[in-house]
């Protein structure tokens, strides 16, 4: 996470939602600076994009926000700067673990699910 990052982040921490131009006058950035950081956020779902409606024709414009989930995730990577947070879905996740074999769990010797998963730090 670098300092682009980090103060879109801020900006954003209070999880009200945001348009475009009103986080590019908060960052001070340019336009393609941010929009690549802004989808960057998106992707590993610090952030939420969302889609407001419009009455008439033109492009539509969206808002971000930061949502309630990722609280902890955003507070950390603000005041530990060299702190990086890796998003996985269990489904990746339980590929990298030492003890599942073919989606069964030889440590806990039963179907290998993230409820059952010793491995994963439980109410973080």
């Amino acid at each position: 996470m670098d300092l682009f990052d980090r103060r879109i982040l801020a900006v954003l921490k209070d999880g009200k939602p945001r348009g475009f131009q009103q986080v590019l006058s908060e960052v001070n950035f340019s336009r393609n600076t941010l929009r690549l950081h802004l989808a960057s956020l998106e992707r590993q779902g610090m952030i939420l994009k969302a889609k407001t409606l419009k009455n008439g024709p033109g492009r539509p414009s969206f808002t971000y926000s930061s949502p309630p989930e990722t609280k902890q995730s955003v507070a950390l990577a603000l005041t530990e700067p060299h702190t990086t947070i890796v998003s996985l879905t269990f489904q990746k996740l339980k590929h990298l673990c030492r003890f599942e074999k073919g989606g069964y769990c030889k440590n806990m010797r039963t179907k290998c699910e993230a409820q059952n998963c010793l491995q994963i730090t439980k109410g973080q």
